[in-house]
């Protein structure tokens, strides 16, 4: 066999399996139905990501095949508009129905806010809940009522949360609605 016939055979036989595969053009993976749960991870990645997503605003979603359903409640009425813009976004998403809530301008309500962020992640003990990019324990506040959502690791830490929350002056009520991830915590 000669070294030019032994070079070609060679490179017919890597050739044939790099011409067999083909990429499809980003247009066409934009166009494929994602699955349920990409379509989920996607929706939540683009919340998070949302440049005035604070603690003092909640955001939750259900996807329904190619509709989202976005709730929850902001203080900023832009983030409402950015949260279905970038719902919107995702390759899958229909359609979209915006019942995000957003909160009434309260000067009283504002000055609540700090307070019970310093009340609650001022707290050693609960502190550490602040240092993630996204709060686990959120603050939401309407005209002097606060309500707490979001995730602890322990009950101990779901009840401290509350007995600091209402430790701050001029709160009406407060409801705790934050969920315990480590069940078996105390």
């Amino acid at each position: 066999m000669t070294k030019q016939f032994r070079a070609l055979a060679l490179a017919a036989l890597f050739a044939a399996p790099l011409a067999a595969v083909t990429l499809p053009s980003p247009a066409a993976q934009k166009n494929e139905p994602k699955s349920q749960q990409e379509l989920v991870k996607e929706v939540r990645h683009q919340l998070v990501m949302l440049p005035y997503y604070s603690v003092f605003d909640i955001l939750s979603y259900k996807v329904e095949g190619g509709t989202v359903t976005l709730q929850g409640a902001v203080v900023r009425p832009t983030l409402k508009s950015d949260a279905e813009a970038a719902v919107k976004s995702v390759s899958g998403v229909t359609s979209v129905v915006n019942n995000i809530e957003v909160l009434p301008p309260s000067p009283m309500d504002d000055q609540t806010r700090r307070a019970e962020f310093r009340a609650i992640y001022g707290d050693p003990a609960l502190s550490r809940y602040g240092f993630q990019a996204v709060q686990a324990i959120h603050i939401i506040v309407k005209n002097g009522h606060v309500t707490l959502e979001g995730s602890v690791d322990s009950d101990s830490d779901k009840n401290l949360a509350n007995v600091r929350a209402n430790s701050v002056p001029n709160v009406f009520s407060v409801t705790n609605n934050l969920q315990v991830q480590n069940e078996g915590g105390k």
